[in-house]
């Protein structure tokens, strides 16, 4: 470990140089490499922590680079997965961090295989659903896990403890959980950088052991509004949720619950993927579509197509993100007749 590059952190009591050993030695999952995941990861990169996995879905737009602050207008151009540029970029921050940014869908087994030996997962999604799967496994694996979430000026943040903290199911039918997006309403970085100063403060206390110190509250706030709420929830843990309570069932981790295809919120397009991951070739269906006159992108991680009516990108996988539609059946349709 090079101490000069963590001399300021090491000065500060509660950390230290023990401590700073400790949180060389941890491994940290992200889930979501967007606005609250990229200044995750780059934080907790800067901060020394050993290890980071990473998982995103998406790829970098010109709409990101408000807030998410990892990303250039090269990654943008590029159509560079979210996962890839945040990679190389923390790898350019700081050498000592073992970084992995994996391109994909966080579906229920790819997150089981992922969260293999990591001591906290950090939630940097935009999907109830994804979150209520991490949720499920953090408690059946006994890892801590922090859920986050903003839009607009508004944020909240939640720190769960499994066996001693009430989990997310459990906060579902009296919390404010909000169904909004940035898609919709917009947000403003601000309001990203404080949701993740609060989970990566909780992410320090947790990876040194200074369970105490954590903050026991679900947090939320509005910047605009100057409203700042700590709310208490200990009385909120159910001994018959299905998740942490007495006859636990994991309810999200029954694959009858994954989607195949989605409409992604607020975007006007339609994510389809197979049941069955399938390698997509790429220079192949790039060629077919330059024959009929479609204007083609691509770099190694995805191939897009500009189609009449609408825009496609496939990714390594055999995902698809279907833009310019809501409509999941005719999305569902024209992947299939794509791919022949």
């Amino acid at each position: 470990m090079e101490q000069s590059r963590y001399s300021r952190q090491m000065l500060f009591n509660s950390i230290g140089v023990e401590g700073q050993k400790v949180i060389g030695e941890k491994h940290v999952f992200i889930v979501g490499a967007g606005a609250l995941g990229s200044s995750l990861a780059e934080m907790l990169c800067r901060s020394g922590v050993g290890s980071l996995t990473i998982i995103d879905r998406d790829y970098v737009e010109k709409s990101n680079l408000q807030r998410q602050q990892l990303y250039t207008e090269e990654d943008a151009k590029e159509r560079m997965p979210k996962a890839i540029a945040a990679e190389r970029r923390l790898k350019e921050i700081n050498r000592e961090c073992n970084v992995q940014g994996i391109v994909g869908e966080a579906t229920v087994e790819l997150l089981e295989h992922l969260a293999k030996n990591v001591d906290l997962i950090i939630d940097a999604t935009d999907n109830m659903e994804i979150r209520m799967i991490l949720n499920d496994l953090a408690v059946k694996h006994g890892i801590p896990w922090i859920y986050g979430a903003c839009v607009g000026s508004s944020g909240m943040s939640y720190t769960i403890i499994p066996g001693e903290t009430p989990c997310l199911h459990c906060l579902l039918q009296s919390m404010p959980m909000t169904g909004m997006t940035c898609d919709r309403v917009g947000i403003i970085a601000p309001a990203v950088q404080l949701v993740v100063s609060h989970q990566v403060t909780e992410a320090l206390k947790l990876l040194i052991g200074d369970i105490v110190s954590l903050r026991g509250t679900f947090l939320t706030f509005d910047l605009w509004k100057n409203d700042y709420q700590n709310i208490k929830v200990s009385r909120a843990k159910r001994v018959d949720c299905p998740t942490c309570g007495d006859n636990r069932t994991y309810p999200f981790l029954e694959k009858e619950n994954q989607t195949k295809v989605a409409v992604l919120c607020g975007r006007e397009t339609v994510q389809i993927r197979p049941a069955i991951p399938k390698d997509i070739p790429f220079q192949q269906l790039a060629e077919s579509f330059q024959k009929k006159g479609y204007a083609v992108k691509q770099n190694p991680f995805l191939l897009s197509v500009q189609l009449e009516s609408n825009r496609v990108v496939f990714f390594r996988d055999g995902r698809a993100l279907i833009h310019e539609t809501n409509d999941s059946i005719y999305a569902k349709t024209l992947y299939d007749q794509l791919l022949g």
